[in-house]
């Protein structure tokens, strides 16, 4: 979730003993930044979704590469593997980019009337649209690049590995795995908001995404990755229907756990009628 101009936001907050934004702050900052995504111009928009989609294209390469040939077992492995795949997530917030799952967030904004539901549907419309062609743009250029071939070939195997995993996954399955994704990226998100400095900005989001990716949860801007990849590794083109089939309940997903369980419930804890005195 990109967070232009929200450093003049924070410095002039009082400052906190532990030198980090409150969650009750946070919430009004998350706010802010939502209504400040709204209202950015469709070529800015879509230019930054589509950047996001290569940062996390990017971020699910290195974790293919990193498990390949792995003998430290399942879970030391699929840990490893997390820590690679954060790299798309810093990318985005350091880097500064739209991502779709992370916008979820802006639902926020949305909740307390900011804005209007169409110009949530607007944003999330474009950003998604950017990171599908982010993400299978950086597909095509690491099919046609060779890097597929390294490792004797086994980074293409474990590639294809992944891709048939995913579009083999049950739909009710791939929706509650895109639900506890996004809530763990949505918190990586949120605690961005209390960090400082850059450094505090990594560790924040490091611990979250890698615990999503440790746990096979599904999460629909990487898959848009990682199942093209698998497929033209095998086949040297992609098939959309297979692809659908899983970006649809694992998006649907990802918006009830990053919107609804995330946002909605901060929302009603910090903004809204429930709201902590």
């Amino acid at each position: 979730m990109h967070q232009t101009d929200t450093a003049s936001a924070v410095d002039a907050l009082e400052p906190h003993p532990l030198d980090v934004v409150p969650p009750a702050r946070m919430a009004r900052l998350v706010e802010e930044v939502g209504v400040r995504k709204v209202r950015l111009s469709f070529v800015s928009t879509l230019t930054l979704g589509i950047l996001a989609g290569a940062f996390i294209a990017f971020g699910s390469m290195f974790y293919a590469v990193t498990v390949t040939g792995s003998e430290l077992g399942f879970g030391p492995t699929r840990l490893l593997g997390g820590l690679a795949f954060s790299l798309g997530l810093i990318l985005v917030i350091i880097g500064g980019a739209e991502l779709f799952t992370g916008n979820s967030l802006i639902v926020m904004a949305w909740a307390s009337r900011r804005i209007t539901t169409a110009a949530l549907l607007r944003n999330w419309g474009l950003v998604y649209v950017g990171n599908l062609i982010g993400a299978v743009a950086t597909a095509v250029l690491v099919h046609l690049s060779g890097v597929l071939a390294l490792g004797d070939g086994a980074v293409g195997i474990t590639v294809d590995t992944i891709a048939n995993a995913k579009i083999s996954l049950d739909p009710a399955q791939a929706f509650v795995r895109g639900i506890l994704c996004n809530i763990l990226v949505c918190l990586a998100v949120w605690m961005c908001f209390a960090a400082r400095s850059v450094s505090g900005k990594v560790v924040a989001i490091v611990f979250p995404i890698t615990a999503f990716v440790a746990l096979g949860f599904e999460h629909s801007i990487a898959n848009m990755y990682l199942i093209p990849i698998g497929m033209l590794y095998q086949s040297g083109s992609i098939d959309v229907v297979a692809l659908l089939a899983n970006l649809l309940p694992v998006t649907a997903g990802n918006i009830v756990g990053g919107g609804a369980l995330v946002a909605l419930v901060y929302w009603l804890v910090y903004l809204g009628p429930t709201r902590a005195a």
